[in-house]
Parts: structure tokens; sequence; C-alpha cells
């Protein structure tokens, strides 16, 4: 594997994550994380979106007019949530009525634009795709975390299936949208600050042993005279 398509896997899976670092889906992050198997469903059509619309993007990058580019990439992504609506209408109607309208707001995803501008449009189709593919991976993990705390505390269910007793109160506050919010914000918080520790855990392994105590070197040549 290149070393270019490896930063590009760590990038969407972690650094440069949409949502921990780039700050974008979070309109899908509070409408749809409430059940596991809806999140799952968005997941995978965003990521076939991004990947795909990135994939045709990057193939007719040089044929597309600067002026009209974004017009172009609006036309191309549209292109591929209109595939998925049209395929969950006719083999998943019950997801299709329960997502409702954000199947089709998926263009308004700022993942897909942003990848498109900032990506694909500068290079090759393969990897625009795996790029696709890897930051539409890393909206889902995040998403899936936090479908998995509303729905468990929410309902009291995984998937639909029961996992707690009839004494189980359920958080009526989990199933709206305000618990997204607090979850994200907590979830930001917790990568950031992880992120930092191991930066700066870095940053003092990476320093020379003599470098936190510089006079300690004319010291010792002292002390030989």
């Amino acid at each position: 594997m290149s070393p270019a398509a490896k930063k590009v896997i760590k990038d969407g899976l972690w650094t440069n994550t949409p949502i921990f670092v780039q700050v974008l889906g979070i309109c899908s992050t509070l409408a749809v994380t409430n059940n596991l198997y809806n999140t799952m469903v968005m997941v995978l059509g965003v990521t076939f979106a991004t990947a795909m619309g990135c994939w045709t993007l990057s193939l007719l990058k040089d044929l597309i007019p600067r002026k009209v580019r974004m017009i172009v990439q609006v036309l191309v992504l549209s292109f591929y949530v209109i595939i998925i609506d049209i395929l969950l209408r006719a083999y998943q109607p019950t997801i299709s009525k329960q997502l409702g309208p954000y199947v089709g707001l998926i263009i308004t995803n700022c993942i897909l634009m942003g990848r498109a501008e900032a990506f694909a449009a500068a290079n090759k189709p393969g990897l625009s795709f795996l790029d696709g593919v890897m930051n539409g991976l890393g909206y889902g993990w995040v998403l899936l975390a936090i479908a998995t705390v509303r729905e468990f505390l929410g309902f009291g269910t995984l998937f639909g299936i029961k996992l707690t007793g009839a004494s189980f109160t359920p958080w009526t506050i989990m199933v709206m949208a305000p618990s997204a919010f607090f979850l994200v914000a907590l979830a930001l918080w917790g990568a950031n600050a992880y992120k930092a520790k191991a930066e700066a855990k870095a940053k003092a392994g990476g320093a020379k042993p003599g470098a936190a105590n510089p006079g300690a070197g004319q010291t010792a040549a002292a002390a030989k005279r």
C-alpha cells in the first residue's frame, strides 16, 4: 500500500475524521442516531454517495469548467443520492419511511461537497474513491457509537432487541435531539483531549535527553577542571 493511501485511511478514520476534526455532518448525527438500524442505513448511504461521487468527479475533473464545477459536483452527488433513495423505497420501504426526508438530504451533507472540492478535484480516481470510503466510515463509526448509547438508554434495546429488564426506566431525553448535542460535545471533548495528550507525549518523547537541562554539560565540564 502506498504512503498516500495509508495517509488517506488514517486521516479519514481518525486524524481528520469528518465529525471530530472537520465538524461536518452534524445534522444527521442529531436526526437519526436514536436507532442503530436507521443509523447504519444512513452511514452506508453517505459512504456510497461520497465514494462514488468523489470517484466520478475525479474522473471528470479535467473536463469540468472551473466556473461551473460546484454545479456539476451537486448534480453528480445528487445522482448517487437518488439511487440510494430509489433502492430504499423499493427494497426497504419501512426504513425509507422512518428516515423520511433525511435520505434525500444526504446531498446537503457537507462531507460530500467537502471531499469533492478538497480532495477529488486534485487527486486520481482510485485515491479519491478511497478517500470517500474512509471519510464515510470515519463519519459512520462516530454515528454508530452515539446511536448505541442513545438507543440503549432511550429504549433499552440494540438493533431493536430488548436487552434490559422490566425494571429499566427509559431515558426519554435520549431519544430526543438534545441528547445528541450533549453526546457529540462529549465525544468531541474526549477525542480532542486524547489527541492533545498523545501529541504532548510524542513531543516529550522526541526531545533530546540533554535538552531539559542545557547547563548540565557545562556543569560537568567545570567539575572536571
